[in-house]
């Protein structure tokens, strides 16, 4: 009885709580409608502070920061609303004209052509999506396989036999881009550049030579971190080091 009444105080809690976002979600866009954007922010955030994160969540936190002419933040939402969706296409066509704010042009450096197939098809989908696929995948293996196993007509055995082969192929096929595609995202580490405008240092310390500048809205890889300093990269391949307090991680 005690675990019963747990439980029911538990649903009921969930409840109140997705019945408040959902009302937070629909003010806050309301207040979007009618140009009120900081108001809008200050809800869109209270969500977030909730730990309800959702790439709709950051597409429209990012459309309020555009609409305000910020920058950084703009890039930033857009950028984490694809990092949870990278289907979302809004996100992505609005993160392409926010980009356009950004004083920085850099140049991509070359790449291969699996590079190219892999951020043009397989990163489409998560690796959370690929796990999910993975074991579609794998279920329909088995099914192949009891087939086979109880078949009777030499036809349907051979028939069985191959598919169920097949798709032990795209089993491990998948797997493999399912933890490609994982590692990838757990060691690549991004970040958005919030300070106006920044030199970016050879060494971790204040007083070493400026090798480069960068301006808000740019988007680096960070390599190392050395206490309050970030060892950064560019799509374009130069490296150096800049505070923390300059960027914000992604």
């Amino acid at each position: 009885m005690k675990k019963l009444a747990i439980l029911l105080f538990l649903l009921v809690s969930f409840s109140t709580l997705a019945q408040n976002t959902n009302d937070l979600f629909s003010n806050a866009n309301s207040l979007y409608k009618e140009g009120n954007y900081d108001e809008a922010i200050k809800l869109y955030k209270q969500i977030e502070s909730q730990n309800i994160a959702s790439s709709e969540l950051y597409y429209n936190l990012g459309n309020c920061y555009y609409k305000l002419n910020k920058v950084a933040p703009t890039i930033y939402n857009y950028e984490k609303a694809l990092q949870l969706n990278p289907l979302n296409e809004d996100a992505k066509n609005n993160l392409i004209l926010a980009k356009r704010l950004t004083l920085d042009r850099i140049e991509a450096l070359p790449k291969s052509v699996f590079q190219k197939f892999n951020e043009n098809y397989l990163q489409k989908l998560t690796y959370n999506a690929w796990a999910i696929v993975t074991v579609v995948i794998s279920f329909i293996a088995s099914i192949l396989f009891l087939l086979f196993y109880f078949a009777y007509s030499p036809n349907k055995k051979r028939l069985y036999f191959s598919t169920s082969i097949i798709s032990f192929l795209l089993l491990i096929i998948s797997i493999t881009i399912t933890y490609s595609q994982y590692s990838q995202s757990k060691n690549t580490v991004e970040a958005i550049i919030f300070t106006e405008e920044i030199s970016i240092k050879n060494e971790p310390i204040s007083d070493s030579d400026d090798v480069f500048s960068l301006h808000e809205g740019t988007k680096v890889f960070i390599l190392d971190s050395v206490d309050n300093w970030k060892k950064i990269k560019l799509a374009d391949g130069k490296i150096g080091w800049t505070q923390s307090k300059n960027l914000k991680e992604l």
